[in-house]
């Protein structure tokens, strides 16, 4: 009694500390309690925690198949731009600019008027190039007339010597038959004088014996003056015949000068027949290259003429096919040369997109597999593509200091290659595409079958 009459003050004296006692009492009667229920309760709640998990497996394999046959048949990237044209306006030719018909960010047409040089230097020069064509074409006329004008000159030449040849031929058989005839008088001649000398001699010794006879009176005065006169006609005659003699090798002595002469102009002719022969063909091709060369130049000056007309057309500058207009240069007054870029063309019908894919992502990539693409400028609104080609060296190759794997430490790293992708038809209808925006294609691997998308 005195015990239980102490533990009553010491209570009344500490009420948390009689709490606190009285709540470990019955947390001791509850954990009591809890460990006989768990005891009786534990293999069912095993149970039902492996069903649970089981039930969980099932439901992550049957979430997880779908989704990683969704994203096996995808291969994506960031690295990736849209990519189109870019066309280069430059002058063909050197001038000064006196108008620019375009601004930036305008939209033209192929064929429409961009920029106008002075045209009035090559305005000059195409009627320099008429007058020359002009020119050219009279020479053309003048060696065309010049060919069959050789070509009788030429005929006519050797025909001329030729009938000279014949007219000298003619006198060197005239002049022969001339020597062949003094000859033969030459001969006579001194046959008459060898007559004349043999009659002059028998005469004389016949005068010389009428003179002893006709001084002893043995005949008469008469018989010895016919004998003198026979005796002297004798020595005339001897005298005649050697003046023959004379004349006749005179004679004989122009026959041989003129056959000689004859001869010499046979050879000329001869010579100049051969001569007119030789240079007929000469003079024909002559005069046939003269008229080739002036159809040569003709056709020289005609393509002067051209390239006049080309660079007069040149002083203005039409675009070459649809596009906007960009970073424009050109201004009125500018001095400008062949090859300077005045501005530049971005065609917008003619986009395509450019992704750099890792080699690993590759092995599964063929042409013509659909591509969805996302684009940023757009808050991801998706265009339809398909893969048009994949490069054929990785993009590293064609930098400009491309990597040496056989110098230095090797260190490997996943190569990116490009894959060009073009959209397919009016998805760009409102040309919203710009060149340099990023994108990120996804190349649908399994195109075509069901799941494609």
């Amino acid at each position: 009694m005195a015990d239980d009459q102490q533990l009553q003050d010491r209570q009344a004296q500490d009420p948390i500390g009689r709490q606190t006692g009285h709540d470990q009492d019955q947390r001791g009667q509850h954990t009591a309690a809890d460990d006989r229920r768990r005891g009786r309760s534990g293999p069912k709640q095993k149970r039902t925690l492996r069903f649970v998990l089981l039930a969980l497996v099932v439901v992550g394999l049957i979430v997880a198949i779908p989704v990683w046959a969704y994203y096996s048949s995808r291969e994506s990237t960031d690295d990736a731009e849209v990519d189109g044209h870019i066309v280069p306006i430059s002058p063909r030719i050197s001038g000064t600019i006196i108008s620019v018909l375009v601004n930036d960010n305008q939209q033209v047409h192929a064929g429409q008027e961009l920029v106008r040089l002075d045209p009035n230097d090559y305005q000059v020069a195409l009627a320099q190039a008429e007058a020359a064509l002009a020119t050219a074409e009279a020479n053309t006329v003048e060696s065309q007339v010049n060919v069959p004008i050789t070509t009788i000159n030429t005929t006519s030449q050797v025909s001329t010597s030729t009938t000279q040849v014949s007219s000298y031929e003619a006198a060197v058989s005239s002049a022969q038959q001339a020597v062949n005839t003094a000859g033969a008088r030459l001969n006579a001649s001194q046959a008459a004088l060898a007559q004349a000398q043999a009659n002059s001699v028998k005469a004389q010794k016949d005068l010389a014996r009428y003179k002893d006879l006709v001084s002893k009176d043995e005949i008469s005065r008469q018989d010895y003056d016919a004998a003198v006169a026979s005796a002297d006609a004798d020595s005339a005659q001897v005298d005649s015949a050697k003046a023959e003699i004379t004349a006749s090798e005179h004679t004989l002595d122009q026959a041989v000068a003129q056959l000689n002469q004859a001869k010499a102009q046979l050879q000329t002719a001869l010579v100049q027949r051969r001569q007119s022969e030789e240079i007929r063909p000469r003079q024909q091709a002559v005069s046939e290259a003269r008229y080739k060369q002036a159809q040569a130049q003709v056709k020289q000056r005609q393509a002067d003429l051209d390239q006049a007309k080309l660079n007069l057309g040149y002083t203005i500058i039409r675009a070459p096919v649809d596009g906007v207009v960009s970073r424009k240069s050109a201004e009125p007054g500018l001095e400008v040369s062949p090859g300077q870029q005045l501005m530049a063309l971005v065609p917008l019908d003619d986009i395509w997109v450019t992704a750099n894919f890792k080699e690993t992502q590759l092995k599964n990539m063929r042409v013509g597999q659909k591509v969805e693409i996302e684009v940023d400028t757009y808050g991801g609104r998706k265009y339809l593509g398909h893969v048009d080609s994949i490069a054929a060296a990785s993009g590293a190759r064609f930098s400009l200091l491309p990597p040496e794997n056989a110098t230095g430490n090797y260190v490997k790293v996943v190569q990116r290659i490009p894959v060009k992708i073009v959209l397919e038809p009016s998805e760009n209808r409102d040309r919203s595409l710009r060149p340099g925006m990023s994108v990120e294609p996804t190349v649908l691997l399994n195109s075509g079958t069901e799941n494609a998308y």
